[in-house]
C-alpha cells in the first residue's frame, strides 16, 4: 500500500481522492487545504481520513507520495526541499493530467460496460436460444432462451462442456473444422425439437477460437403448422358443403360486408358474386331491411323472417345468426330457404294426399286446413270423440265444414272400414228415407255397423226424431225387432234450443244428441288461416281446372283477410273458383285486381246472361279497350301491360272489333 498526503482539496483534489479511493491500493496520511471549507476535506472526513490547514507536519519517511493539487506554484520548490528522498512529488500540473486521464478512463469503462449491459440485455432478450464454446467445447456463453429450451439452469453450466448439456450437439466439430452448419434439425433428451445454425468464431487473424449456435424451438411450429393443415381440410370441407348445399347461404363480416355466397343463392336470388361480396349487406334486399344488420346490432339470431330478395322480388323465408369467436363479433351468416319451393313441395304433397284419399273415397283430419287456436281445438276435440262411441255433436254456421269433421271422425274411427251414410236432412226425400224404405234397405239400415250422420239435424219432422230417439236409447230401428250396431253424427247450423222451447224439437233427443258438442268456429273468427286455406284450395282446383296458379300476392290475400266470410270456408271456395276462371291463362299468380271485390265486399253483383264463350270474349274486350286508354293508344305498352305479344294484341283488337 502507498502512503499519500494530498495537498489540495478543491475540485481537482477532491477527483484524485475519490479515483484513488476506488482504486484500493493506496492509503491517506492526510488531506490539507488552508479552505476549511473545500469540498474534498468534508471526503475526507466521510473516508475517515485525517485532514489540516498546514502539510509541514504530515512530511515524514512514512510517505510515499505527495501530491500537490493545490494550484500555488510557489509550493513546489519548498515540498521539494522538505521531503524525504524516498518520496516522491508529483507537481500539481502532472496531478491535473493524471485526473484528467483518470476520468477519461473512467468515462470509457462506462460506455463499455453500458454496451455491456445493452448487449446482455440483447442477447437475453432474444427468443431464439444462443449457445457459444471456445476451441475445446467449453460453454463461454448461454442465454435464457437457450436454458428454457433446454430445460436447464443457465448458472450451472458456463464453464461445462457442452456435450453435458446437449449430448448431440456439433459444436465442437463446427470449431474444430471451421464450417458453418445451417437450419439443422435436433431433438433433444426433453423430447423438444429444435432447428439450429451453427458457426464457427474466428478472429480476424484467422484463428479458430470457438463456435456458436443458434436455435429455436420448432416444437410449436410443428403443431401449429398441423393445426393449420387441419384447419384448411376443415375449411375445404366446409367450403365443399356450403358450395353443394341446395339453400342459399351468405355470409358478411362485422361490418356487414359480404364475404361469401354459395351457387344456390345465385340461382334463388339471381344475384352473382360481383353483386354481392365486398358490398353492404343490403345490397340484395328486395323488401324489407337486412336481417344481417339486425343480427350485428343485437348479436342475437333471427329465425323464419319472410324477404324478398333478388331483382325478381323472391319470396324467401330467412334464418340469420352472429358468427362469435373468443367473445368477439365477426359476422353473421344467413341460410335462405325458397319459399316458392317450399309451396311447391307443399303442394305436390297435398296433390298426393288428394289422389290417397279419392281413391279410398274418404276425408281425414289432415283436410280440415288451419294453425289458429280455435280450429286446434276442435280437431283435437275431434280426434278425442273418434276414439270413443259416443253420439257427436257438431255445430257451426253453414259451409264451416261440419261434413268435413264427420268424415274425419268417421275416417279415424274403429267403424272406418264401414260405411259413412250421410243423410241431408233438409231435403224431404232424404228425410223420408231415413228410417223406411220401400224397394231397399234405408238409410239407417244400410249405416248399420257403420256411421249415420244427420246433416241438419233440426229439419226432422217430430215422428222422425221420435224413431231417432228409440234409435239412440234402445238400439232399436222401427224395421226391425233386433238390437242394431250403429253410430250417430248431428249437425246443425241453427239455434236447437229455440226449437226445443217453441217445441219443435225434441228435449229428450237434444240431451242424447248433446253429449259430445263440438263448436267449429267460422272463418272470420281465424282470419289467419286464410293463406293456408287458399293453398290448400289452389291444389285442388289447379287440378279440377287444369291449371298452374302458383299462388296468390300479398295485397290480395289482405284483401280476403279484411272480408266477413258469411258463407265461411264454402264461399272462400267458391271465390277462388270463380278467380281462377277468369284468369288468363298466362298468368301465374293471383293479384288484388283479379279477385271479385265486389262479392268480397258485401255487393253481390248480378249475374250476367250469355255462354262462357261470350262472357270471357266481353271481359277481354273490356279489358283491352281499358288498357289501350290508359297508354292512349300505345299498343307496344298495352301488350307489355296484358303480357301478351304484339301480334296476340292486334290480332285481340280485330277479332273483338275493338275501336282504337
Amino acid at each position: 500500500m502507498q502512503n499519500i498526503v494530498l495537498i489540495g482539496a478543491g475540485k481537482g483534489g477532491s477527483a484524485l481522492l475519490e479515483l484513488l479511493r476506488d482504486a484500493g491500493k493506496f492509503t491517506f496520511t492526510a488531506v490539507i487545504d488552508k479552505n476549511p471549507s473545500a469540498p474534498g476535506l468534508r471526503l475526507a472526513e466521510q473516508m475517515n481520513i485525517p485532514i489540516a490547514n498546514d502539510w509541514r507536519s504530515y512530511i515524514s519517511a512514512s510517505v510515499d507520495v505527495i501530491i500537490d493539487a493545490s494550484g500555488d506554484d510557489t509550493l513546489l520548490p519548498e515540498l521539494l526541499d522538505a521531503r524525504d528522498r524516498s518520496t516522491v512529488v508529483i507537481p500539481g500540473e502532472i496531478a491535473s493530467i493524471l485526473v484528467q486521464l483518470i476520468e477519461d478512463n473512467k468515462e470509457t469503462y462506462q460506455q463499455i460496460d453500458a454496451a455491456r449491459s445493452i448487449q446482455r440485455l440483447i442477447f437475453d432478450s432474444m427468443e431464439e436460444g444462443i449457445i457459444s464454446i471456445d476451441q475445446n467445447g467449453y460453454i463461454t456463453s448461454f442465454n435464457e432462451s437457450a436454458a428454457r429450451i433446454t430445460q436447464v439452469d443457465r448458472k450451472q453450466v458456463i464453464g461445462r462442456p457442452v456435450h453435458e448439456i446437449i449430448p448431440d450437439s456439433r459444436l465442437p466439430q463446427v470449431a474444430s473444422f471451421g464450417r458453418s452448419e445451417i437450419n439443422q434439425q435436433l431433438t433433444l433428451e426433453s423430447g423438444t425439437k429444435i432447428v439450429t445454425s451453427r458457426h464457427p468464431i474466428i478472429t480476424e487473424a484467422g484463428e479458430r477460437i470457438g463456435a456458436f449456435a443458434v436455435f429455436q424451438d420448432i416444437s410449436e411450429l410443428q403443431q401449429m403448422a398441423e393445426e393449420i393443415t387441419n384447419l384448411r381440410e376443415v375449411q375445404m370441407m366446409l367450403e365443399a358443403i356450403i358450395q353443394s348445399s341446395d339453400d342459399a347461404i351468405s355470409v358478411v363480416d362485422e361490418k356487414g360486408i359480404g364475404l361469401l355466397i354459395n351457387p344456390a343463392y345465385t340461382r334463388i336470388t339471381g344475384l352473382k358474386e360481383e353483386d354481392i361480396i365486398g358490398r353492404p349487406a343490403e345490397a340484395d334486399i328486395a323488401d324489407g331491411e337486412s336481417i344481417h344488420r339486425q343480427v350485428l346490432d343485437t348479436r342475437k339470431p333471427v329465425r323464419g323472417k319472410q324477404l324478398q330478395v333478388g331483382k325478381d322480388r323472391k319470396d324467401v323465408i330467412v334464418n340469420v345468426a352472429p358468427v362469435i369467436v373468443n367473445n368477439r363479433l365477426k359476422g353473421s351468416v344467413g341460410v335462405i330457404h325458397d319459399v316458392t319451393e317450399i309451396r311447391s313441395m307443399m303442394k305436390e304433397l297435398d296433390r298426393a294426399r288428394l289422389l290417397i284419399r279419392s281413391l279410398e273415397s274418404n276425408l281425414s283430419f289432415d283436410d280440415i286446413v288451419g294453425v289458429s287456436e280455435k280450429i286446434q281445438f276442435a280437431k283435437d276435440q275431434a280426434k278425442l270423440a273418434a276414439g270413443v262411441p259416443v253420439t257427436v255433436f257438431l255445430r257451426g254456421e253453414t259451409g264451416v265444414g261440419k261434413d268435413l269433421f264427420a268424415h274425419a271422425i268417421h275416417r279415424k274411427s274403429e267403424r272406418k272400414h264401414n260405411k259413412f251414410i250421410r243423410v241431408n236432412c233438409s231435403s224431404e226425400e232424404a228425410r223420408d228415407q231415413l228410417f223406411t224404405s220401400s224397394d231397399k234397405l234405408s238409410l239407417a239400415e244400410q249405416a248399420i255397423n257403420g256411421t249415420l250422420f244427420l246433416d241438419e239435424i233440426g229439419e226432422l219432422t217430430l215422428s222422425q226424431q221420435q224413431h231417432l230417439l228409440d234409435l239412440l236409447s234402445y238400439q232399436k230401428l222401427p224395421s226391425r225387432n233386433e238390437l242394431v250396431d250403429l253410430r250417430i253424427i248431428a249437425s246443425t247450423s241453427e239455434p236447437l234450443e229455440k226449437n226445443m222451447r217453441d217445441g219443435l224439437f225434441l228435449e229428450e233427443l237434444y240431451f242424447q244428441i248433446n253429449k259430445m258438442p263440438i263448436f267449429i268456429p267460422p272463418l272470420r273468427e281465424r282470419t289467419e288461416d286464410i293463406p293456408i286455406i287458399l293453398d290448400h284450395l289452389l291444389v285442388k282446383l289447379n287440378k279440377e281446372y287444369g291449371r298452374q296458379i302458383a299462388g296468390f300476392s300479398d295485397k290480395a290475400i289482405q284483401a280476403l283477410k279484411q272480408y266477413d266470410w258469411p258463407g265461411n270456408v264454402r264461399e272462400l271456395e267458391n271465390v277462388v273458383s270463380r278467380t281462377m276462371i277468369f284468369m288468363n291463362a298466362s298468368e301465374l299468380k293471383v293479384e288484388e285486381k283479379h279477385l271479385p271485390l265486389t262479392t268480397i265486399r258485401g255487393k253481390q253483383p248480378e249475374l250476367p246472361d250469355g255462354s262462357l264463350s261470350d262472357l270471357v270474349e266481353s271481359y277481354e274486350r273490356q279489358l283491352i279497350q281499358q288498357t289501350l286508354t290508359a297508354y292512349k293508344g300505345n299498343k307496344a305498352a298495352t301488350a307489355k301491360k296484358l303480357n301478351v305479344s304484339l301480334r296476340t294484341l292486334y290480332y285481340k283488337i280485330e277479332k273483338l272489333g275493338i275501336e282504337e
